[in-house]
């Protein structure tokens, strides 16, 4: 992923520097396993280990891979520089490539599970913040883009929290989906190495043996934790596009915290774009672009092929690098994000009472005027303030027929707008617990 979307540690993960450490370590975890059963000479295993310090030399391996067309081969060479040819003789014994390949994707994946965990309490812990914050400020809710009925900022804050919430969840078992090992050898069968390696290895790095690897591990785990991450990036999106709404000229309930010197516009110097939640969106794209492939990468031919390989050798590291930016980048936002009370209140007031529409229509029907009669009768006076800029409360006063089911004070309560927030502390308890 391009520097501009990346942050320093979720970029570690996928340096070729922490890749062949990953290799190092499997291939002498491998070695002291065979050892202990008596497959190898201990004094191999240990020698293995006296490489444990070194700082591999990408340059070195590339150079050897130019020649062998094999990155494994490639970094077992330059490992036996290290170490000794003869006391290196006994690395890899009965192993195959994608034993260490697969395994150190794994651990890759779950160490970048780690970080997006982290980012993704950091947008929980700012969303709640900004919940409570704003619980009682209340907002006109929309339906279709549309005026619907009032709401509150708090709300809109809590059901981001409850998504959010859910893609935790689903990130935190995509974590242990991925969580497995596997060193079983040409097509997973163990002729050539005994279970217990892989038991051993898995136990050092933190994983659990694959139930059953074919040579690979399955690419169902691998499509699972992918989709996983399209999932909270559509989240993040959600959330976004809510910002950008609110940040639109005609609507400013909210916007963007705007720093000193910031500029919105080469041309127009007036403008305060919504730059970041529009970034976020862009960035929800590149994160889903990765979920089809993943999913296509779980039909392999056979025992193995690497169909898989070119395609995880991009969207292992672009995909956790920007979901990773995107949740940093979001929960700055939320953290910053300027909202407007007082703009809220007008544009609800914008088209004076029409949104207590359904409060006068089930008065109506309770008041024993049919379904029916009663649509018609809060319809005809809402068409007055959408095409005339009427005042809703005041037509309604003026039909005989409302008032005739309805008196002046029944019609005025239907205009009280704690009817409409009534049940936030219920809903508040249900998000955070009381």
């Amino acid at each position: 992923m391009i520097p501009r979307y990346s942050r320093p540690e979720m970029v570690a993960i996928w340096s070729p520097e922490t890749k062949f450490r990953i290799w190092f370590e499997i291939e002498a975890h491998a070695c002291d396993a065979q050892a202990a059963l008596g497959v190898i000479p201990k004094a191999n295993a240990e020698a293995v280990w006296r490489a444990k310090d070194v700082e591999f030399d990408v340059a070195r391996i590339d150079e050897i891979e130019a020649v062998t067309k094999h990155d494994v081969i490639a970094f077992l060479t330059h490992l036996a520089e290290h170490v000794g040819a003869d006391e290196a003789r006994f690395v890899h014994q009965g192993m195959t490539s994608s034993d260490v390949l697969d395994t150190t994707l794994n651990i890759q994946l779950v160490r970048a599970s780690d970080i997006l965990l982290a980012g993704m309490d950091r947008v929980l812990a700012a969303l709640k913040a900004r919940a409570l914050e704003h619980k009682d400020t209340v907002r006109i809710g929309r339906s279709h883009g549309i005026h619907a009925e009032p709401t509150t900022m708090g709300l809109t804050f809590a059901r981001f929290y409850a998504e959010m919430a859910r893609g935790r969840k689903r990130l935190e078992a995509a974590r242990e989906e991925i969580r497995t090992g596997a060193i079983s050898g040409a097509v997973g069968t163990f002729a050539n190495i005994d279970p217990q390696v892989e038991a051993y290895v898995c136990d050092k790095l933190g994983l659990e043996p694959e139930t059953i690897s074919t040579q690979v591990i399955p690419r169902d785990r691998h499509a699972m934790f992918f989709a996983t991450l399209g999932v909270i990036a559509s989240s993040i999106e959600n959330i976004a596009i809510e910002i950008r709404h609110m940040q639109r000229t005609e609507v400013l309930e909210a916007e963007e915290y705007f720093s000193p010197g910031q500029k919105g516009s080469s041309a127009m110097p007036h403008k305060r774009n919504p730059v970041l939640t529009e970034n976020l969106t862009g960035l929800a794209r590149l994160v889903r672009m990765s979920v089809i492939p993943a999913l296509e990468n779980v039909a392999l031919w056979h025992e193995r092929d690497i169909s898989h390989s070119s395609v995880e050798r991009a969207i292992g590291p672009d995909t956790t690098i920007t979901l990773d930016f995107a949740l940093n980048r979001l929960a700055g936002v939320v953290e910053k994000l300027v909202i407007y009370p007082e703009t809220m209140l007008k544009n609800m007031n914008k088209f004076k009472g029409l949104v207590m529409s359904q409060r006068v229509l089930l008065a109506l029907t309770q008041a024993g005027v049919s379904r029916e009669d009663s649509y018609r009768l809060v319809q005809r006076n809402a068409m007055k303030v959408w095409e005339t800029g009427a005042d809703f409360k005041t037509e309604l006063l003026a039909d005989p027929e409302v008032t005739a089911a309805l008196s002046p004070a029944e019609i005025e309560e239907k205009f009280d707008l704690g009817y409409h927030t009534k049940h936030v502390d219920t809903i508040f308890a249900r998000v955070f617990g009381s």
